[in-house]
């Protein structure tokens, strides 16, 4: 079959090296309770060659480039029921799993934070996440409070997912090579069904306290009009990058109704 071209305005780049196809694979659990797996962007079928050798669970592939998804509906034939073109970002996901799926693949640099936004949304119908994103994106969410690549989408990913950092993927393995690295994290969902706050409120104190990274949370967070209680807080004189889950939390609740 006629290879598929990678196009740049879909931010394609296509792995070209099976182990570390292998290796991303064997990141997926097995023991998450789910029974299928939902790979986005799978371009040539690289990842979904080792995906298929799983009998665990089914397999399914969204691909938005048309090119793709003919490819795959050749190289596949007995997934083309499970093979959609389409945007996952735009998709549906109630309609399509009843049950937990997983969520994998080599995510577009360009939207793998919209991405990750979205399995937020429907973090309690997706208990694991294996991707490859760029190193200094992969590296911000797996990291630990007190780093300065600690950010909001940390928090509200660390809020409910235990995240590890796996390994680092050089552009040399990919078609065409990236102009940085790739990094490969794994997302687990951890036992927190809801946080013990008002989310929304969680949400935008988070998002308040990183708008200004630099600046204390004193600061950062006045335009929030804060209540007495939390501005006798402590940990009011730290900077966002400084707090865990838990403090956001604490801060949440002290502030209670009234942002």
């Amino acid at each position: 079959m006629q290879k598929v071209r990678p196009k740049k305005h879909l931010g394609q780049h296509f792995l070209r090296d099976t182990t570390i196809a292998a290796d991303i694979v064997s990141l997926l659990s097995l023991h998450q309770g789910y029974t299928k797996v939902l790979e986005i962007g799978p371009g040539m079928g690289v990842l979904t060659d080792f995906l298929l050798q799983q009998t665990a669970y089914q397999t399914w592939l969204i691909d938005i480039d048309a090119e793709s998804v003919a490819y795959l509906r050749k190289k596949y034939p007995p997934l083309d029921a499970f093979i959609i073109q389409g945007d996952f970002l735009r998709l549906v996901l109630d309609r399509l799993f009843a049950e937990p799926f997983a969520v994998i693949g080599n995510f577009p640099y360009n939207i793998s934070s919209q991405i990750l936004f979205k399995v937020l949304e429907n973090k309690d119908r997706i208990p694991e996440v294996v991707c490859m994103l760029q190193k200094e994106v992969a590296q911000r969410i797996a990291s630990p409070p007190g780093n300065r690549d600690y950010g909001i989408l940390s928090v509200f990913l660390q809020a409910y997912y235990d995240i590890d950092y796996a390994f680092t993927v050089p552009p040399g393995v990919f078609e065409p090579p990236p102009r940085v690295q790739s990094g490969v994290i794994r997302l687990r969902r951890n036992r927190v069904s809801q946080l013990d706050c008002d989310e929304q409120l969680f949400f935008r104190l988070v998002k308040q306290g990183f708008n200004n990274r630099r600046k204390t949370l004193r600061n950062s967070l006045k335009p929030l009009g804060l209540n007495e209680a939390i501005s006798q807080d402590p940990l009011l004189d730290k900077r966002a990058e400084q707090l865990a889950v838990r403090d956001f939390v604490h801060l949440t609740k002290l502030q209670g109704n009234e942002l």
